[in-house]
């Protein structure tokens, strides 16, 4: 999609809506702000009226959003100042209420098997000895930190409680 006011490229709908949001609170005269995205993330599982919700498009979200982070990507508008997001979330929330989208964002399950493989190790980059991404759960209290060698095997995936 191009942007007909900034004929801006965009791939993705986050990368849009973030710009979108920069653009306006630059028109209000709040230039320069830095933007971060808290929460973002698919649901794996959804009700029967919950279109899109499936284990399928999650991986595809989530491995193109850490792809990206990875890269430390910016969007179009700001494309050398990285977007600092946070994935939502690090565990499915099966006593969680509402319709089962809400329940099933994790990338584990509460019996901390995982949901489906993000490929945490396809993301180091061969020119840094190691990566590490630190992914929190702020209703569980837990922490996973994995560290990513240069040749792409997880060297250690720990659970901080």
């Amino acid at each position: 999609m191009i942007d007909p006011n900034t004929n801006l490229h965009y791939d993705n709908m986050l990368y849009a809506m973030v710009d979108a949001v920069t653009f306006a609170i630059g028109k209000l005269g709040f230039n320069g702000i830095e933007i971060r995205v808290s929460e973002t993330g698919w649901p794996s599982k959804g009700d029967s009226d919950e279109i899109g919700a499936s284990l399928e498009n999650a991986e595809i979200y989530n491995k193109n959003l850490l792809r990206r982070q990875m890269k430390n990507e910016g969007t179009p508008l700001n494309p050398r100042m990285r977007l600092e997001s946070y994935l939502f979330a690090l565990f499915n929330e099966d006593l969680k209420n509402g319709p089962t989208s809400e329940r099933n964002y994790g990338l584990f399950e509460p019996d901390e098997s995982m949901t489906y493989n993000v490929g945490l190790s396809s993301f180091a980059k061969s020119s840094n000895p190691s990566t590490s991404i630190s992914l929190t759960s702020s209703a569980t209290r837990t922490k996973m930190i994995s560290t990513v060698s240069s040749d792409r095997t997880v060297e250690s995936c720990n659970y901080v409680i």
